[in-house]
């Protein structure tokens, strides 16, 4: 889609919520330098305008986990949590039409910045969906929080990792989680119920040194090759696979792609030691034991003295019970299949996320969680140049939300919950 004309950078004719996911998006909380102290003031400002409790939780050094609740009637039943996380990618300003950080809303609607769909508009959709809720008097049983969080574009290891193992996030008492999904190209919306674990593995090959003139035996560099063809052949495999049938996803089969090569002294030494960087993306559906044996397997036929590491291995997979008989995935779908936008019933494809998000820590910790960013007919453009979100597309999210929590909220008692 063609950027259009940039539009007034505010107005009369603006919705508010629009205006209020603009301001948020100006914040520059981008790595390596995020701003979490004007995120978090930003947001405790809006919660409090709104009438929720605020409570700050330092998990490490300039970390700070925001809650935002909404207490419930019956505070002994399961909470519902609403997670979004603060910080957004880099950005490369030269491949922008526009600024990445001023929130530039062209004359299609189209609001241009980074966190536009990753993912400032899910939490400003919570907020403002609570509003709405808020004004029409509404309450329900089931508590309602909010969970703001740092570092999950890092990989959550100084965020939501940290935090659910903290008394702090055990007294949210939660029941159910809604986390981030991804922007759909297509009428369809789709919620992610699981998540590839990732690994990182680091294959290291020791072999004989030498000068660059002479044809050595017995190379890092032949070993290497090998580690490399191995690796490569499989992910071949695997995206021929996904190719060839129409019914799979991305998040159905292994991604496997080389990231780092090491290796080297001059141009005219044959080195003792190279090593090859690998980012491997696992289903929930393969067998992680037997995978690593594959790997340990491609390493022994490379020769000796090649050895592997991993610098991220990620074992669990826990996925979310999308059964009917599920209460709370029955809520949830349940009023999906209610709703008509634009007259068509919205539509829900279920997957496995391709990547990895903060669900995986709160499904770990025992709790289910469904992955799910309301923006059909949108191309998805998290950590791509001109990350944006038409307006309209944003709204229709405050609307879903609006129906989904009031169900969620009002789930009967469990029989766990007496």
């Amino acid at each position: 889609m063609a950027p259009g004309k940039p539009g007034k950078s505010t107005g009369a004719s603006e919705d508010p919520s629009v205006t209020l996911f603009r301001e948020y998006l100006r914040i520059d909380t981008v790595h390596p330098k995020p701003d979490y102290d004007a995120a978090v003031r930003f947001l405790e400002r809006v919660g409090t305008d709104l009438g929720l409790a605020c409570q700050k939780v330092e998990v490490c050094q300039g970390c700070v986990v925001l809650i935002l609740t909404w207490q419930g009637t019956n505070p002994r039943l399961r909470s519902v949590l609403l997670n979004s996380h603060t910080d957004v990618v880099p950005v490369f300003e030269e491949h922008w039409t526009y600024p990445p950080f001023e929130a530039v809303k062209d004359s299609q609607g189209n609001i241009y910045a980074r966190g536009a769909q990753d993912m400032k508009c899910v939490s400003i959709q919570y907020l403002e969906a609570i509003r709405r809720l808020k004004a029409e008097g509404k309450c329900f049983a089931r508590t309602i929080h909010l969970t703001f969080v740092p570092d999950e574009e890092m990989g959550g290891h100084k965020g939501m990792e940290m935090f659910v193992q903290r008394p702090e996030f055990r007294a949210l008492n939660v029941g159910f989680a809604l986390d981030e999904g991804l922007a759909s190209p297509s009428d369809t919306f789709s919620v992610f119920y699981g998540e590839k674990s990732p690994w990182w593995i680091k294959v290291k090959c020791v072999g004989s040194p030498g000068h660059g003139s002479r044809f050595i035996s017995n190379t890092a560099a032949e070993k290497l090759h090998k580690v490399i063809d191995s690796f490569l052949a499989f992910r071949e495999s695997e995206k021929q696979r996904l190719k060839s049938d129409s019914s799979l996803t991305l998040g159905d089969v292994t991604s496997l792609n080389l990231t780092m090569l090491e290796g080297g002294v001059s141009f005219n030494v044959v080195p003792s030691e190279m090593a090859a960087g690998f980012d491997v993306r696992i289903p929930p559906t393969v067998d992680l034991k037997a995978f690593e044996e594959q790997v340990a397997a491609w390493c022994r036929g490379a020769g000796d003295g090649v050895t592997y590491e991993f610098q991220q291995k990620y074992m669990d997979q826990h996925v979310t019970s999308t059964e009917e008989s599920d209460p709370w995935w029955k809520a949830f779908s349940g009023v999906c299949r209610d709703m008509v936008f634009l007259v068509r019933k919205l539509q829900l494809k279920l997957e496995i996320f391709p990547a990895a998000t903060d669900s995986r820590y709160i499904r770990a910790a025992g709790h289910p969680a469904i992955g799910f960013s309301p923006m059909n007919r949108t191309p998805v453009l998290l950590h791509d140049h001109n990350e944006f979100l038409n307006e309209q597309v944003f709204l229709q999210g405050i609307d879903i939300y609006s129906r989904l929590l009031p169900a969620l909220a009002s789930v009967p008692p469990l029989p766990a919950e007496g």
